[in-house]
């Protein structure tokens, strides 16, 4: 369920000027994160789920945090 609504809202994904070298750190990536984020959602394997507030994609080797009104990703984490 959670998952399909980021799905149906996955033109709304987006993260701030901030997130976006905090992303690449953690994830030790120099892809450009709101795409790298959105691939990994869209993996069939992904799983979300909803705490408050945040939406949490658990995938590979990472979660990704991501704010369930305004579709900001905050975070991600290698898992």
């Amino acid at each position: 369920m959670h998952k399909k609504v980021l799905l149906e809202n996955v033109d709304k994904i987006h993260t701030t000027e901030m997130g976006v070298g905090r992303i690449q750190k953690n994830l030790g990536i120099d892809d450009e994160p709101v795409s790298y984020c959105i691939s990994k959602l869209e993996k069939d394997e992904s799983v979300v789920t909803k705490e408050g507030k945040n939406y949490y994609v658990t995938v590979d080797d990472c979660i990704i945090t991501i704010n369930s009104r305004s579709f900001t990703i905050i975070t991600a984490h290698k898992n």
